[in-house]
């Protein structure tokens, strides 16, 4: 099951697949992907479903999933989904997480454009939180908002190179992100461990996206690794 969500990731996450390359421990590293695959289950909610209610549908079977997991009962046969219950047990992750991940996506279901505070909401309701529970399971917490941050800066510059959304919203959120991001970069920089730091790497990659094109997999692989050599963004 844990290979399927590996090559499943691979192919539709493909940054956050090469960061978690970086994981020594296979097992965390297949926990984190499992993340990710459930960040992916959510996402294609507002993009598989013909209309609104359909997409609220699919929001809420998998929020009767978590239901399932944090009371200890047998949860649907899904792969993500019982991958996941396994993550939340085995590391005790908090709920909010996952629940602030489902509640973002709501939003996506709304045809008119995002303010950008919708566009800010959406990348720290689920970057954020995936980039936290992902610290978590890799045995690292997170302090101040170096984590939060930047991962919300890859979100939304992945929006803007994707061209989804209103490109002034995103163009806004981002610039004030990074902003923030760049006062507090020296300061905060250690705020993630050498262990924890594969789970916001990615974020590295975001001055490439907000130019609006795609780096490729070469130059992805060496800011990767520039970036996790010196556990700076």
């Amino acid at each position: 099951m844990s290979d399927d969500l590996d090559d499943l990731i691979r192919r539709v996450d493909p940054d956050r697949w090469l960061s978690s390359r970086f994981i020594g421990d296979a097992g965390r590293r297949a926990d984190v992907i499992a993340i990710y695959a459930y960040d992916h289950e959510l996402a294609r909610a507002p993009k598989v479903a013909s209309n609104p209610l359909l997409g609220e549908i699919r929001l809420t079977w998998w929020r009767e999933m978590l239901d399932e997991a944090y009371e200890g009962r047998h949860v649907r046969h899904h792969p993500t989904a019982q991958a996941l219950a396994d993550v939340i047990r085995r590391h005790d992750l908090p709920r909010e997480p996952l629940e602030a991940m489902i509640d973002a996506r709501y939003r996506e279901l709304d045809a008119t454009p995002m303010s950008k505070a919708d566009a800010m909401a959406l990348a720290f309701g689920t970057a954020n939180s995936a980039a936290v529970l992902a610290i978590q399971v890799l045995g690292g917490a997170v302090e101040g908002s170096f984590a939060s941050g930047w991962s919300a800066m890859w979100a939304l510059s992945r929006l803007m190179a994707d061209g989804r959304l209103a490109s002034s919203a995103v163009s806004e959120a981002l610039a004030e992100v990074s902003l923030s991001m760049a006062e507090a970069r020296t300061v905060e920089r250690r705020d993630v461990s050498h262990e924890a730091f594969p789970a916001v790497a990615h974020a590295t990659l975001a001055p490439h996206y907000a130019t609006g094109r795609r780096p490729t997999l070469f130059e992805k692989q060496l800011r990767l690794i520039w970036a996790v050599a010196r556990g700076r963004i």
